[in-house]
């Protein structure tokens, strides 16, 4: 009984919102500029996962109700497989598809003597280019490691294409023969010559697993992504895998992007890990590599912030092709919180509230020494630290921690208790009876306060600008780009500086009151889901424009479609050529002399 799981799993949506074979057009790119299809590529996120990745897939989709969206997902985990179905999909997602990353698989098909040589040339050209440094390539311009990569990844996937058979021949001995070959060879990085066979066995698998969406059937004309207009990738790596394979194979224009840096994100992961420093070498390099091709060959890019914008030009990406779009927050559920703030409604005066996540990276055991030099100060003052529910176990024993070092910070006053008015510190729950909702959070108190030591991108802040909230925060991430001026921002790590500034608000009400509106207006103005959605409208019709468009020339009875080829054009290179010579009669007509 073959207990393999399935290369990959369409979910279909009802008949009612599905047109028939009959009617399924090849493309849906309108001409009157209305419908087009993009498919969505991501991994591990939309539609299974509950993340900040689903919540902005689904408010981007939801929010462009008049185009049609594919969803094609990899899953790293055996969670989204058979009855843990996706979320509740719009009418305009016409269909998802996923493929399972988290266990092996083989379509069963074996190559012959000449495909044999195929795999094991572009096979060498990828393990090549990651074994390798660029100096020991000879070159210090352009790099030529980057071409023989790209060269090895686009055979592998013509191949697989063509005959299948490459999650087998990824599991070969010829391929490990290959990668011991790449780590002996004479210029390769002197970290990878002290690998053995099982670290060749490990890295292969790892491959296998990395490149499988190279052998998946996703890229037909009819109804893949060969059919769609766009590729929009929700990350870089292996999400926009996919993405790379359709704009090879058949123009579909890519755009990437990345509210987190994939690339740190996996550096950061392996130093963690106990894998031997060759296998962590080559999988560094690998997705290095993947990384800095899917910028060169996104149409655009778009980081969250400036952080990402940074990590993405280091690596190669075109700053002519980078843009900026922050990620959306519904500014409506902030809004009744943020009206009382801008009447003088801003909460309680001697509360400071902190509202997030529990982990380690959020520095809540700095957060209280800090509140232990403010209650010097200002006795009467309390804390309020807000948290969404904690689900795991980390997580759990670092709360209680916390809950420890506050009872002993303030002995005298906790005596035991948690509930507000009770205890100049509290723990709370969102959801719970004292702050029902996010909003009411961050009603709580008049100053804010992010604490983080790690932090990406602040959705949190963003919040609490919102509701017209005074911030202090802690100078890590994007923080200091979102703030723009309006709060108060001090070094991470530093009890004493973060006092000083929540000191400093809490004596001074005017303050508090004219911050947290300027707050307030820069939130409105640039961190709104409207401003996220109005970008990527534009950007699609952008990126739409420039692309060929590619029409079927006869109707399914064989009569010529009228209008088949229109008459823009697609022009290669950049429309701001150098400006062409005046007519004679231009500066007639300027000195108001009618011809």
């Amino acid at each position: 009984m073959d207990n393999r799981p399935p290369r990959h799993r369409s979910v279909r949506l009802p008949s009612s919102r599905r047109e028939s074979p009959d009617q399924r057009r090849p493309h849906t790119r309108e001409i009157g500029g209305v419908l087009v299809r993009i498919g969505v590529l991501t991994e591990g996120g939309y539609p299974y996962a509950s993340s900040e990745s689903r919540v902005w897939c689904d408010r981007l989709v939801r929010g462009l109700a008049q185009h049609e969206f594919d969803v094609y997902a990899l899953s790293r985990s055996a969670g989204t497989r058979g009855g843990g179905g996706p979320f509740r999909q719009p009418a305009n997602v016409r269909l998802v598809r996923t493929a399972p990353l988290w266990a092996p698989a083989d379509d069963g098909r074996t190559y012959g003597r000449r495909d044999r040589r195929r795999f094991t040339t572009h096979l060498a050209d990828l393990v090549t280019a990651l074994s390798r440094t660029p100096q020991a390539a000879g070159g210090t311009g352009d790099d030529p490691l980057a071409a023989r990569f790209a060269s090895g990844l686009y055979g592998l996937a013509d191949l697989a294409r063509e005959r299948g058979g490459l999650c087998a021949a990824l599991r070969s001995e010829s391929a490990a023969r290959v990668l011991e070959a790449a780590c002996r060879a004479p210029g390769a990085h002197r970290s990878v010559h002290p690998a053995t066979v099982p670290d060749y066995l490990a890295f292969a698998d790892r491959l296998e697993r990395a490149l499988r969406p190279l052998s998946l059937d996703w890229y037909d004309t009819a109804d893949g992504l060969g059919s769609t207009d766009l590729c929009h990738a929700a990350s870089s790596g292996a999400a926009a895998l996919p993405g790379l394979v359709a704009k090879r194979f058949f123009g579909v224009p890519l755009l990437v992007t990345e509210y987190g840096v994939q690339l740190r994100a996996h550096y950061l992961t392996a130093a963690g890990t106990p894998d031997s420093p060759p296998l962590r070498t080559l999988l560094a390099a690998f997705q290095r590599r993947l990384t800095t091709e899917v910028y060169r060959q996104a149409d655009a890019l778009t980081p969250g912030n400036t952080h990402a914008r940074r990590w993405q030009e280091r690596c190669g990406a075109d700053r002519a092709r980078i843009r900026t779009v922050y990620p959306g927050v519904e500014a409506e559920r902030f809004a009744a919180v943020g009206d009382r703030a801008d009447e003088g409604g801003a909460g309680d005066g001697r509360t400071v509230v902190w509202v997030g996540r529990v982990e380690p990276a959020k520095d809540l055991v700095g957060l209280l020494h800090a509140f232990g030099e403010i209650r010097k100060q200002l006795p009467h003052t309390r804390l309020r630290i807000i948290a969404a529910p904690v689900r795991d176990r980390e997580a759990g024993g670092y709360l209680a921690h916390c809950r420890g070092l506050a009872a002993q910070l303030f002995p005298d006053e906790a005596a035991g208790a948690h509930a507000v008015g009770d205890n100049p510190v509290s723990f709370e729950e969102i959801g719970g009876p004292e702050a029902p909702d996010l909003a009411d959070a961050y009603a709580a108190g008049s100053v804010s306060v992010l604490s983080s030591v790690v932090e990406g991108f602040p959705v949190g802040l963003i919040e609490a600008m919102l509701c017209g909230r005074a911030t202090v925060s802690t100078d890590v991430g994007a923080v200091v780009e979102v703030i723009g001026g309006t709060g108060l921002v001090v070094p991470p790590r530093n009890p004493r500086a973060l006092a000083d500034a929540c000191l400093a608000l809490l004596r001074d009400p005017e303050r508090r009151q004219r911050l947290g509106a300027a707050a307030r207006a820069r939130a409105l103005e640039l961190f709104t889901v409207e401003q996220n959605l109005a970008a990527f409208r534009a950007l699609y019709l952008e990126l739409l424009a420039l692309a060929p468009v590619r029409r079927e020339t006869e109707s399914p009875y064989g009569w010529p479609v009228p209008f088949a080829h229109p008459a823009e054009a697609h022009v290669a290179g950049r429309w701001t050529a150098a400006p062409r010579p005046a007519p004679a009669w231009a500066a007639t007509v300027a000195e108001g002399v009618h011809v």
